[in-house]
């Protein structure tokens, strides 16, 4: 069984037991949450799509890690004038380890 889950202003395809690194989301590592944002659930041949999401559809998922990306340089850079700018940025990230799937 696999689903579409929204989560961050991204979609994600996950089945039961897949680990996904999604946008950073509250709570301690080892604590449980419920991804009830489901576009589409499909086991097999069938597939159930929702407009926009699958009633009554939820995803439950442990946090296994909370987690930044790798770094990312913005460097701005004005040609014969002396300025420059460098700046860098990580993003936070959640670890999910996806537990179940009900639909």
């Amino acid at each position: 069984m696999y689903a579409f889950i929204k989560t961050g202003g991204k979609q994600y395809k996950v089945s039961e037991g897949d680990i996904v690194k999604v946008e950073k989301l509250d709570g301690e590592v080892g604590s449980s949450v419920v991804l009830d944002t489901v576009l589409s659930v499909g086991e097999g041949e069938s597939i159930t799509i929702g407009t926009p999401t699958v009633e009554g559809a939820k995803v439950m998922a442990e946090i296994v890690e909370q987690s930044k990306g790798k770094k990312v340089i913005i460097f701005k850079k004005k040609r014969r004038q002396g300025y420059t700018k460098k700046q860098g940025h990580r993003q936070f990230f959640t670890g999910l380890k996806i537990q179940e799937i009900k639909a």
